[in-house]
């Protein structure tokens, strides 16, 4: 299918229309914010092109012929489905539909963010999911990510938008039958003595944080560690009592409340670090990630990420 329309030849189809149904050049000019000379040679150029005349022209009106008469019929029902089209584009833009790009932490968005997402998909099943879960940091921009969660501080960008859901305290924790048999450390030196294990990304150990009551953070990474670089497998490493980890309270309150894991040194707890949603900046927000971050605001409102404050 070719299409020979020019934009000078689309522009003289609106001037012949709005002419069509005004009395005069003048007041065609008037409606369409040209001159009246600009109107009469669209239209002459116009039927030029088709080989006819599209009008009777007078001092004391303007009226169609009988070619003008069937050809603004067929440009009125040409506009209408333009019209039709428009509109029914514009409404798919409004309801949430097509990809959307997450990128999550392994744990967060596993226990946290799927049962969510899982809801707003069959709410509404035009929305395609496309997830990702690793524990790496991505520049959502970079990668065209539409939504990251992420734990912690966020480089200053001016690219990004962050909205907060938690703000998430640390937990340090190993099994009760780990500490039976290793004993349970007090303070950072006698930590030094423990199994440790510690999460791995881009080739390093994850340093843990720690902030004695009254004292400045202190930052520990273990001479000697099981390094791993996801949170559930770190998690999974430490209930089966390899050792002693750092986590989000939140991927661990439900094993510290029946007992399988014991916090320690919680007069080292750190300050509590923010989990974020962050997309990147747009003069417009797609339906389908309005609709994704709003309702994670009101459930991080509802408490379900943990505590905002």
């Amino acid at each position: 299918m070719s299409i020979n329309f020019s934009a000078e030849t689309l522009r003289g189809i609106t001037n012949f229309v709005v002419a069509a149904h005004s009395r005069s050049f003048t007041e065609a000019a008037e409606n369409l914010g040209i001159t009246k000379s600009a109107v009469g040679k669209s239209i002459a150029r116009l039927e030029e092109r088709l080989g006819t005349r599209l009008f009777h022209r007078s001092t004391r009106k303007l009226s169609l012929t009988t070619d003008g008469e069937a050809y603004l019929k067929s440009c009125l029902s040409a506009l209408d489905i333009l019209d039709t089209a428009e509109h029914a584009l514009c409404r798919r833009q409004e309801i949430p539909s097509g990809n959307v790009r997450i990128d999550m932490p392994a744990s967060f968005g596993r226990n946290l963010m799927m049962p969510l997402l899982l809801d707003i998909v069959k709410q509404y099943p035009a929305l395609r999911l496309k997830l990702t879960f690793n524990d790496r940091l991505i520049d959502p921009v970079e990668e065209g990510v539409d939504l990251v969660l992420r734990l912690g501080e966020l480089q200053s960008t001016d690219e990004l938008i962050a909205r907060r859901l938690s703000r998430q305290r640390f937990v340090l924790c190993a099994t009760p039958a780990y500490l039976e048999q290793q004993g349970m450390p007090i303070d950072i030196e006698s930590l030094k003595q423990h199994s440790c294990i510690m999460g791995y990304r881009r080739g390093a150990p994850l340093a843990w944080r720690f902030k004695p009551e009254g004292g400045k953070e202190i930052r520990f990474i273990a001479d000697s560690a099981h390094e791993i670089s996801d949170g559930d497998a770190m998690l999974q490493a430490c209930l089966a009592g390899l050792g002693i980890a750092q986590f989000p309270e939140s991927m661990v309150t439900e094993y510290l409340e029946k007992d399988g894991l014991v916090p320690l040194m919680s007069g080292y707890a750190p300050d509590p670090a923010d989990l974020n949603i962050v997309w990147p900046k747009a003069k417009h927000l797609f339906p389908k990630i309005r609709l994704i971050v709003d309702r994670l605001l009101v459930k991080a409102e509802e408490g379900h990420f943990g505590s905002l404050r």
